[in-house]
């Protein structure tokens, strides 16, 4: 049963772009910009036909409810966190919501995603997110609901002033590497600084699909010109946010990013095509 559900996420090219647009989890103002009515930034994004949409057990209506055969898949978020601020809570925590594989498959969802945090100082969030996994593997197994697991090491608040994350190889490898180990079906990471370096976490995966984050807000020539070197190293696409729908125009960027992940287009000719909306 979990293959049939990850034919549904990805394409016969054994390859995937995810939207997100699960980050009013998060309780972070700034994470609203551009989703302030669901309803139209998803209806926005589901006609632009990317492969899957990442919503939250309060959100995924405004997808499932789409009558048809060809909308795109559900990748279900199942952890709320507080660690996304400027200034981190006394306490910080990371909570999966209840019965989450059932509630994937209650909802049709093709995966579920869970985080893996390494957060400087903060070594019980870790600890949390290792149990959550731990909890979560067997039901997802019983249930043949696929888990995608997201290793993000964050770099220090007080350096990165909010939430940044490290994109050294040496930290984004061994946490993709626990992931794998801990039975993660798909990889959700980080880009390195230097993508040329990437084929090394996708050799740590031993192929388990790893999809690659977004991360901050770009530029087009940047997102673009950083998924075509990504799919050159290997991946089996892209995850991407904020780059999305926070875009002036959020079908036209989605579609040339699926350009790239399915058809081989390079950044240039997807920026052309952009260009030309």
């Amino acid at each position: 049963m979990k293959q049939a559900r990850l034919h549904r996420l990805f394409g016969p090219d054994g390859k995937c772009f995810d939207v997100a647009i699960d980050h009013g989890f998060f309780n972070e103002a700034p994470f609203l910009s551009g989703i302030e009515s669901m309803a139209d930034a998803v209806g926005t994004v589901v006609e632009a036909a990317p492969d899957a949409v990442q919503l939250t057990v309060g959100q995924a209506r405004h997808l499932q409810s789409i009558p048809g055969k060809t909308k795109p898949s559900l990748v279900l978020r199942t952890d709320v966190a507080n660690v996304y601020g400027k200034e981190l809570p006394r306490t910080l925590y990371s909570r999966v919501i209840k019965d989450a594989a059932l509630q994937a498959v209650q909802l049709d969802a093709a995966c579920v995603c869970v985080n893996l945090f390494a957060v400087p100082g903060e070594p019980e969030v870790g600890e949390q997110c290792v149990s959550n996994i731990l909890e979560m593997k067997p039901t997802c197994d019983h249930y043949g609901m696929p888990m995608m697991v997201e290793p993000l090491v964050f770099r220090p608040n007080a350096e990165a002033g909010g939430y940044m994350v490290d994109g050294h190889p040496d930290k984004i490898i061994p946490l993709v590497r626990q992931a794998i180990e801990l039975g993660a079906d798909i990889i959700k990471a980080d880009p390195t600084y230097d993508i040329s370096q990437y084929h090394r976490v996708v050799e740590t995966c031993g192929g388990t699909p790893i999809l690659v984050r977004g991360g901050s807000k770009a530029t087009d020539e940047v997102i673009l010109d950083r998924t075509e070197a990504l799919m050159g190293q290997g991946v089996a696409g892209i995850v991407y946010g904020r780059n999305v729908i926070q875009h002036e125009s959020p079908a036209g960027i989605t579609k040339a990013l699926m350009a790239i992940v399915h058809e081989g287009a390079t950044a240039k000719d997807a920026i052309a095509a952009l260009q030309a909306l």
